[in-house]
């Protein structure tokens, strides 16, 4: 099969149905110090059934991935890794809703990750689900119902995808998640998910950003050499949250609270690149749970996750090899500081990050670097949410965690 997901070729995606943003005049969340307002911008409450053009200010983090690959070859070549997490004062992300209109926009500029997009997602038919015949593109997780991920997915294409009668048609070709283009193949897909706000939180809800830019072309480098098929990738992830943050006056001064909730991430994995420098990386997303306890008196913040790691998305003629084996346990501690005036939320670290392999041993990440920002939402402070980011740091390994977490108190 040269696709385990098929594309929405079309020109923009859908509406958010339940969440605010939009180009109209109110934002929520952003650079400045809120000042009034429960939400943060002086409006009342309308988060999980909107009524007003709102646009969204989102903490969180993108990275980007391109390399090449070859019908002749098992390796991964032309590497270029990126990544960038924002604090909620610089994001870089927003996300925009007209519930008028039913448009829904999500733009993000984040320089340090080479990320870049302003998509608009105004047509009812780019919704999209697993299950049918039009899915979600590879590399979107097929999320359990029960957290209500609502997909929105838009994209472009032209030229063939590669037939199964083509000599380039082989069993690297086939392992692919990607749709496998023929030569002059060229694919340029947008995908966004995020929970519909009312299943978990009021006041934040967390999303994925999925880009896939795929083109194909047929290369001999002499004429006394047999030709064969190159395929390249632009990948682009991301995992952030938006909601209606709580003015600084509104954030509680004494007393502690329990934040539960969820906790989207995605990264790269890929420990072997000191035995093989070709050895391929490829994202994944892990989905699971978070808890945080805050002592507001103290200003200290207290953070735990654990999540399960999903399989990652194969490309066309690599090996598969030096990924994170799926049903992989994820687990990791950071502690942070509350700076309302100066940070707009909470910011701090990580302590620890590792993984538990099924039939292999754990494998615990060397930190060289990491960040934890985060914000409180509501009109006063009932929920959080934020953004993370986890590096590794032992030499020639491609190790980086990116993302996102909700909780209720």
């Amino acid at each position: 099969m040269v696709a385990k997901r098929n594309l929405i070729v079309l020109g923009c995606a859908t509406a958010l149905a339940a969440c605010g943003g939009g180009t109209g005049p109110q934002t929520v969340g952003g650079s400045a110090p809120p000042t009034a307002g429960g939400s943060g911008s002086g409006d009342t409450h309308s988060f999980v059934n909107p009524t007003e053009a709102k646009t969204y200010e989102a903490i969180g983090g993108v990275h980007h991935y391109e390399y090449y690959t070859d019908s002749n070859k098992t390796v991964q070549r032309g590497q270029l890794y990126a990544g960038d997490a924002n604090t909620a004062r610089d994001s870089g992300i927003s996300v925009a809703y007209d519930p008028r209109d039913a448009i829904f926009e999500l733009t993000i500029s984040r320089p340090n990750a080479q990320v870049s997009t302003d998509g608009r997602f105004q047509d009812p038919a780019h919704r999209t689900d697993f299950g049918g015949a039009k899915e979600p593109q590879a590399g979107v997780p097929n999320l359990d119902p029960a957290k209500n991920i609502q997909y929105l997915q838009f994209g472009s294409g032209s030229g063939s995808q590669l037939p199964t009668g083509s000599p380039y048609y082989t069993a690297g070709a086939a392992q692919s998640d990607y749709v496998v283009g023929a030569r002059d193949y060229t694919s340029d897909t947008y995908s966004f998910f995020y929970q519909k706000p009312g299943t978990t939180t009021q006041y934040v809800t967390y999303a994925g950003y999925v880009h896939n830019q795929v083109s194909a072309s047929e290369i001999q480098d002499d004429p006394a050499s047999p030709s064969y098929l190159r395929e390249q990738y632009h990948l682009d992830r991301g995992a952030f949250v938006f909601g209606e943050r709580t003015t600084n006056a509104n954030v509680p001064k004494t007393g502690s609270g329990t934040f539960t909730g969820d906790m989207i991430a995605t990264m790269v994995f890929n420990p072997d690149l000191d035995t093989n420098a070709g050895a391929p990386t490829y994202f994944q997303w892990i989905d699971g749970s978070q808890t945080t306890t805050v002592d507001f008196g103290a200003l200290s913040v207290k953070s735990d996750f654990t999540g399960t790691v999903l399989a990652p998305s194969i490309d066309a003629y690599t090996s598969g090899a030096s990924s994170m084996p799926a049903g992989s346990t994820f687990s990791a501690s950071a502690q942070a500081t509350i700076d309302l005036v100066n940070k707009g939320g909470f910011t701090g670290s990580f302590t620890s990050a590792k993984f538990e392999r099924p039939g292999m041993s754990d494998f615990t990440v060397n930190i060289a670097g990491s960040s934890i920002d985060g914000a409180f939402f509501g009109p006063n402070g009932e929920e959080i949410g934020g953004g993370f980011r986890i590096v590794g740091g032992t030499p020639d390994e491609r190790i980086d965690i990116l993302g996102a977490f909700t909780g209720k108190k």
